[in-house]
């Protein structure tokens, strides 16, 4: 004790305590701040899929509406129109969502869409139908790969939930489009005059009775 009531040792144990609450300090701060980096992150996270997704449902309104106007197969004419109905009311429930969790979701279509968007508009015909086809079988394959990455992984209960409840429509419309492109091929193999081949040589009849002796 006597030791420590000397000048220089209690300059030491002042300047040890001051070292430990400082270093104390520092570790709950840090350790503060990690904790509130994941929950942060995950927030992004859910807010991009939200932004994502409302882009991607107001591009296939816009192209549904694109495929009734200029379709000229049936089944790309009934796809366009599933494709507006469908995805109008998942934007509906998309902005429901977003709103309980102040997301701000944009009001355009991504450069992207647009780009695709003014592309099908020059085609016509047989053309479009395929384009169309084509493009919503790639579609739906990479929302169904976000879809699932939410519902799965997603942080924020109401974003992956309209993500979980989302996903069978978006798995129907796969399907759906899978038969549209296999129609519309066929049917335009039989429209550009792809008919099957003979299937061996043609005998000419007036040539085919035996010579006269």
């Amino acid at each position: 004790m006597r030791n420590l009531n000397s000048p220089l040792m209690k300059g030491a144990y002042v300047a040890a305590v001051t070292t430990f609450c400082t270093f104390l300090g520092c570790w709950a701060v840090l350790a503060h701040q990690e904790s509130a980096q994941k929950p942060a992150h995950a927030a992004v996270s859910d807010a991009q899929f939200a932004k994502k997704a409302a882009q991607g449902g107001m591009a296939e309104v816009k192209l549904g509406k694109l495929a009734q106007e200029k379709g000229t197969s049936d089944s790309v004419k009934k796809f366009g129109q599933h494709m507006v109905q469908d995805h109008t009311k998942a934007g509906d429930e998309l902005k429901r969502a977003a709103a309980e969790e102040n997301i701000t979701l944009p009001g355009e279509i991504s450069a992207k869409d647009k780009a695709t968007y003014d592309s099908l508009s020059k085609l016509s015909g047989a053309a479009f139908d395929r384009a169309y086809a084509r493009d919503m079988v790639k579609d739906h394959q990479e929302d169904i790969a976000d879809f699932n990455k939410e519902a799965s992984g997603g942080k924020n209960p109401a974003i992956k939930d309209f993500a979980t409840q989302t996903l069978p429509t978006l798995q129907d419309h796969l399907k759906e489009a899978k038969e549209m492109r296999q129609n519309v091929s066929a049917s335009s193999s039989i429209d550009e005059g792809e008919l099957p081949k003979p299937l061996g040589p043609q005998v000419d009849s007036r040539n085919s009775s035996p010579r006269q002796m």
